[in-house]
């Protein structure tokens, strides 16, 4: 009986090991969504792995540097929230039908920071490399 409860005991450990991981990566074959979730994933859940999962190998190299996602976005966004609502451009362009393998998509932010609200936007361009898609740069501020 012993011998059983640790099996099983060792068997959900793995199952949780193997979630665990999942939970860090960012797969979604969508742009727009790809863009919405590196931000969810930098601002509101704080986790700059599963950030960096959404991003072409130098910008996640980039992103790691910075070791924390308070650092990414104060260094490389100059944007700073305690909690945010991430929206893409919606204008209603199929930007995958125009563009086969790169997007770029346009994100709206509004939060707040320190009980001050704060609104901004943000440019990103997008590769799609084995149908899925990776922010591949971050484009200068279009206002």
């Amino acid at each position: 009986m012993m011998k059983f409860l640790s099996f099983l005991l060792l068997g959900f450990a793995f199952l949780l090991t193997g979630c665990s991981e999942d939970a860090n990566v960012i797969e979604v074959e969508h742009p727009e969504k790809v863009t919405v979730a590196f931000f969810e994933a930098l601002y509101n859940e704080k986790n700059i792995e599963k950030a960096a999962s959404a991003c072409s190998p130098a910008l996640a190299r980039i992103i790691r540097h910075y070791r924390s996602p308070q650092a990414v976005a104060r260094h490389m966004f100059n944007m700073s929230y305690d909690k945010v609502e991430i929206k893409p451009d919606d204008s209603g362009v199929k930007v995958r039908e125009q563009f086969k393998n790169k997007a770029i998509i346009t994100v709206y932010f509004d939060g707040y920071y320190q009980e001050n609200r704060i609104k901004d936007v943000k440019r990103l361009s997008l590769i799609q490399q084995d149908n899925k898609w990776f922010i591949d740069k971050i484009l200068k501020d279009p206002f």
